[in-house]
């Protein structure tokens, strides 16, 4: 699925009401105070809500293993990579993010890549040693950059 910085996924923009979302991917499979919900997509999205029912963020996960549908911008794919080669392939692009905690802001793009480190190394590289500290894309944050900043 192709991201659209500071814009979201094609289900789900920033700027959509809450009925548009749910007639494109169906009701929520988890939903949070009415402000968050989880849908059963491919990839998995997450949607916050303004108090009016507005998209305000995107947040799209990894499919990795299970077979899914991974996230791409302009071609390069960003989710279930590793960080470092999305990073430098973003630079390629002329993309250049800030590292933060957990992760690396595109913030002036509308976006972020992240990493909750739940998946290790040897999901993707099975000769890596079990101590290997390789951070792998396990997904993509999509909002106007107001919405990004920390």
């Amino acid at each position: 699925m192709e991201i659209i910085p500071g814009v979201g996924v094609e289900p789900a923009k920033i700027g959509d009401r809450r009925e548009a979302v749910e007639q494109r991917l169906g009701p929520p499979v988890h939903q949070d105070l009415s402000r968050h919900a989880v849908y059963a997509s491919d990839p998995m999205l997450s949607v916050t809500y303004d108090l009016d029912g507005i998209v305000e963020l995107v947040d799209a996960a990894y499919s990795g293993h299970h077979g899914g549908e991974e996230l791409f911008l302009r071609g390069v794919q960003l989710t279930y990579r590793f960080m470092d080669d999305v990073v430098a392939d973003l630079a390629a692009m002329g993309l250049i993010g800030v590292p933060y905690d957990i992760g690396v802001d595109y913030e002036a793009d509308g976006f972020a890549v992240y990493s909750n480190s739940s998946l290790s190394a040897q999901e993707l590289d099975p000769d890596a040693d079990v101590n290997d500290e390789r951070r792998i894309v396990e997904g993509v944050s999509i909002a106007p950059r107001a919405n990004l900043e920390r």
